[in-house]
């Protein structure tokens, strides 16, 4: 027998080519735990700052974080584990850098403390840090589990940095008396009152922080600075 022919594809058709593999997707770029403990509590902070702790719901932390609720709870056992991990881990740097500036020898006391408005201003006043610290103090009242650790965490380490200061300044005449050293909440006194006043009347009536630094610093030493007015 003849060998059999090849069909020829009929006229106006083209031979269909094997088809190509689908491509695979890209895949998911991974993160890193503490990339996402890092985002959920940026979005805590947000949340927090727009609702208070009580309306906060962590549905809305995890979805601002782009987490699921689940993943949350890895993380964070409830509610209030997130608010107190939002305190230590925006207030530490802060207080971490104080604690150098009280311990370091050869920095005299009134500049540290002067440093440590500076540090206050930039690191609080210019950040989304003074959106916590505004809501210790609207929620602190009805949350005193909230006011008690911050006040542990916080307020303890701080003013008793500040009273060594103050003692050292008063030991070597650079207050006028040594009332601040017997309560070093006067010395800061004026960054509360600043956070206060950033929220409810910045934008009508802008405090000029520095200048109120400044006579805060005349009021402690008793004269004003040389060259202002």
């Amino acid at each position: 027998m003849p060998p059999a022919r090849k069909r020829k594809p009929a006229a106006g058709l083209k031979s269909r080519a094997a088809p190509k593999p689908a491509a695979r997707p890209p895949r998911a770029r991974k993160i890193e735990p503490e990339a996402r403990r890092q985002a959920i509590l940026k979005a805590a902070l947000a949340v927090f700052a727009e609702r208070g702790f009580e309306a906060a719901r962590l549905d809305d932390v995890a979805a601002r974080a782009g987490v699921a609720k689940g993943t949350l709870y890895l993380y964070f056992e409830h509610k209030e584990a997130l608010f107190e991990a939002l305190i230590r881990t925006a207030v530490s740097p802060v207080m971490e850098q104080f604690g150098k500036l009280a311990a370091a020898p050869n920095l005299p006391p009134l500049q540290a403390i002067e440093a440590f408005f500076a540090l206050f201003q930039n690191e609080v006043l210019g950040t989304e840090r003074k959106l916590l610290l505004r809501l210790i103090i609207a929620e602190g009242p009805r949350f005193p589990a909230i006011a008690e650790m911050y006040h542990r965490e916080v307020v303890v380490r701080g003013i008793g940095l500040m009273r060594a200061l103050a003692e050292r300044a008063a030991r070597q005449g650079a207050f006028a008396t040594n009332g601040a050293a017997r309560y070093p909440q006067l010395i800061v006194a004026p960054l509360l009152m600043a956070v206060i006043w950033d929220g409810l009347f910045s934008k009508i009536d802008p405090l000029d922080v520095g200048g109120l630094l400044r006579a805060h610093r005349e009021v402690l030493i008793g004269k004003p600075q040389k060259g202002v007015s």
